[in-house]
């Protein structure tokens, strides 16, 4: 997408406000050994605690590990409280977190300064309410669906012609004589609050769009995943101004040869997997080149995957080149927080209501900014009453696909 106003960079390393990277991993741990008990709220926070392992009344924790998801592969290795502890272990690929830095949802263990460990449960009752009321999707990837690669797991079409669109998608029957509008949050991934806040707090209808550089990805997109979220994948394309707006390092170049798009192609989708489909991250330049374009959109096309443009126009070389390739694609119909004011964002939504009036479907398409959020959350509430769908991108994409 083209984030609106003035934004941010992409790049390559960790930024401050992101959960810190640990030296040691934490893999599943084994959750026999923890018995929920329950502690107090914090402002909206409510921190529930699970046995406490040793004295409780050792010196405070010193960090906050991230455990593995409960539904995690039963293949996945298990680790001892000790093991976690100890600096020489060997351990998983999890962030730590200090306590002022928790998200509101999740499952985390407290080590504390003696070697100890407690497992705490950190979540508002609106989430807990919520999440009891959503059902997850599946975690990916699923078997048959991926192939090694350079860097790391690729997507494929299974051998039974699946492909992500149908695997990652969200479930979505539409109501006969009920236009459909879907909604795109972009940007997530950099910054632990506002990805947390998307994740949790909006319609599991809302689609979500990760930056590729995300420190753990994966956990994010699971994350999103078990909340009833489809995710798509944002790619990094040359814009016109590179100084002003930074793509980072693997950014598709309208002047690169071919094979050097599809090596940081590559790279970019290996970075996670569970999405449906890809975004563009900025692009207006790329999206002019048909000769830079045509083997990106070949590539994703052969690797079953979608594409949703997104402020960069309706018909460039980049949408020409991908209707040649027969590559699933559409682009969205407005950036709803292009000034980032509640009414300007409020106005953008109705705008997408009589668009999906006049041609069954509307795609919008918006930051992770905290007004963009809050204003989509509110106008979700209650568009079915108006005579709308709330669907995911994918329903929309889909639709729109039949109807050509």
């Amino acid at each position: 997408m083209i984030r609106p106003g003035t934004r941010a960079p992409l790049p390559a390393k960790k930024p401050a406000n992101a959960p810190r990277q640990p030296k040691r991993r934490l893999p599943q741990i084994d959750q026999r050994i923890a018995a929920l008990a329950a502690a107090g709220a914090v402002a909206a926070v409510v921190f529930g605690a699970i046995q406490i392992f040793g004295d409780p009344s050792a010196a405070g924790p010193r960090g906050v590990l991230e455990l593995a998801p409960g539904n995690a592969d039963a293949s996945a290795p298990h680790i001892s409280f000790a093991d976690a502890t100890d600096p020489a272990a060997e351990v998983g690929d999890m962030p730590i977190y200090n306590l002022d830095e928790l998200p509101q949802t999740g499952q985390y263990g407290e080590v504390d300064s003696n070697g100890q460990l407690r497992v705490a449960v950190v979540e508002t009752p609106e989430a807990a309410a919520s999440r009891q009321a959503v059902p997850p999707l599946p975690r990916a990837p699923f078997a048959g669906m991926t192939e090694r690669g350079p860097s790391g797991l690729l997507p494929i079409i299974a051998a039974n012609g699946r492909t992500s669109l149908q695997a990652y998608a969200r479930p979505f029957t539409p109501e006969q004589g009920k236009p459909m509008v879907a909604i795109v949050i972009g940007g997530l991934g950099f910054n632990a609050s506002a990805t947390t806040q998307a994740i949790d707090e909006l319609p599991p209808e809302v689609t979500l769009s990760f930056v590729p550089y995300t420190q753990n990805l994966q956990s994010w997109i699971d994350r999103a995943r078990a909340r009833g979220h489809e995710v798509m994948l944002e790619l990094p394309m040359e814009p016109f101004d590179p100084d002003a707006d930074d793509t980072g390092p693997q950014t598709l170049l309208a002047s690169a040869s071919s094979q050097q798009n599809i090596t940081r192609l590559e790279q970019l989708l290996s970075r996670g997997a569970g999405y449906f489909g890809v975004t563009n991250y900025q692009g207006a330049r790329f999206a002019t080149s048909s000769q830079a374009a045509s083997p990106v959109v070949q590539q994703l096309r052969r690797r079953g995957l979608s594409f949703i443009s997104s402020g960069i126009g309706q018909r460039t070389a980049l949408s020409v080149e991908a209707g040649r390739a027969n590559l699933p694609n559409t682009a969205a119909d407005r950036i709803i927080d292009a000034r980032r004011e509640a009414d300007a964002i409020d106005d953008q939504l109705l705008n997408l209501e009589a668009l999906a009036l006049q041609n069954q479907s509307a795609i919008g398409a918006g930051f992770a900014y905290p007004v963009t959020m809050e204003q989509v959350g509110r106008w979700a509430r209650d568009v079915e009453s108006r005579g709308y769908q709330l669907a995911p991108a994918s329903a929309v994409l889909n639709a729109r696909a039949a109807r050509r």
